[in-house]
């Protein structure tokens, strides 16, 4: 795990990985295609994929694994990137953003997913780079929701490979958007059964299911805020690596955004209101307990004074030598007793 501490007073565009380290090696997938034929293959070394820059078809490079420096390096040499990309690929703690190059167009996404181990929000960073006729999309390791992409362009469905690289880089920043909306769904689960626990027990074990919730929301937050404003920047831009066709598309993904966001809102209300119930509900809990015992005190209060008084060893007490003092004394204890459950009773303490 390396710390963003470690690139301070590194000049500007120096690329150090920052963050933990996901891939036991370095993985390039190429997939090239046009509307005709399609070639799919994982590369061996780097330098495989550098003669897919110039075809005139469409191409994308899919690169697992940020650690290997050298590789990051070999591949911003060839495609022309700017020192910063670079930088920015490799830094996994940046902040969903787009910058327009001129020549390419560098976005930074995170993709989510729940861990089955803890059963928590994981984020990924996922940065893609679009050219002219190629997307490269840089992931922290194995393993993502693109394979449904992956599939339609094999079998040529829809109309991925009928047009160009825009259209690419759309369908990606899609597939991405789109998963949130299956976190999310888990998350609802999860907080229904919250509720439903909530109200007629609550527990102990409950609390830190809430702090759970409020820390996935909270990453959920910050990984999708920013995401509305890059959608947007890429959608109202003018660079000309993306067609009039596709900004239309990219207007549904700013959509997608929006329901995303307002759904996150919604669930850290309904978490932060389950924490107020179960504080509450703990409270009351509390309350019936001191209830239960201040009501115990109050009964005994007077059975206590009435056996004090007689356990006086005063040698002229009027009723120590009365034959009937003992099972008087029981019965006064009886009323009183009685008298007192009454009273509660009426007042409906009980």
């Amino acid at each position: 795990m390396k710390k963003a501490s470690e690139t301070v007073g590194l000049p500007p565009g120096t690329p150090v990985h920052v963050g933990k380290r996901r891939a036991e090696r370095v993985r390039i997938t190429v997939i090239d295609y046009d509307e005709a034929r399609v070639e799919e293959k994982e590369v061996k070394s780097v330098e495989e994929c550098f003669p897919f820059r110039d075809k005139p078809s469409v191409t994308w490079i899919n690169v697992d694994g940020l650690h290997d420096l050298e590789v990051m390096e070999k591949i911003g040499t060839h495609f022309g990137l700017h020192p910063l990309v670079l930088e920015g690929i490799v830094n996994t703690e940046q902040r969903p953003k787009m910058e327009d190059f001129t020549n390419c167009i560098f976005v930074v996404l995170k993709m989510l997913y729940i861990e089955e181990e803890n059963d928590e929000v994981a984020v990924e960073q996922v940065s893609l780079i679009l050219g002219s006729n190629f997307v490269i999309s840089f992931q922290e390791r194995e393993g993502d929701v693109f394979e449904h992409i992956r599939e339609r362009i094999r079998t040529a469905k829809g109309r991925i490979r009928k047009t160009g690289s825009d259209y690419l880089a759309y369908c990606l920043v899609d597939a991405i958007v789109d998963n949130y909306f299956l976190v999310l769904e888990k998350l609802s689960d999860k907080v229904e059964l919250l509720e439903d626990e909530l109200l007629p027990n609550p527990k102990p074990e409950t609390l830190p299911a809430i702090q759970r919730l409020k820390r996935s929301l909270i990453s959920l937050r910050r990984s999708v805020w920013p995401l509305r404003e890059v959608v947007n920047s890429v959608e109202r831009g003018d660079s000309a690596l993306i067609k009039k066709a596709t900004r239309l598309y990219l207007r549904d993904v700013y959509d997608h955004t929006i329901q995303v966001i307002d759904t996150i809102e919604a669930l850290r209300d309904t978490v932060a209101g389950i924490l107020d119930i179960y504080l509450s509900s703990m409270s009351n809990k509390m309350n019936e307990v001191m209830k239960v015992l201040t009501l115990v005190a109050t009964i005994f209060i007077p059975l206590t004074f009435i056996a004090g008084i007689y356990g006086m060893n005063f040698k002229y007490m009027p009723e120590l030598e009365w034959r009937f003092g003992y099972a008087v004394v029981w019965i006064v204890i009886g009323v009183v007793v009685v008298s007192m459950l009454f009273h509660f009773k009426r007042k409906k303490w009980l």
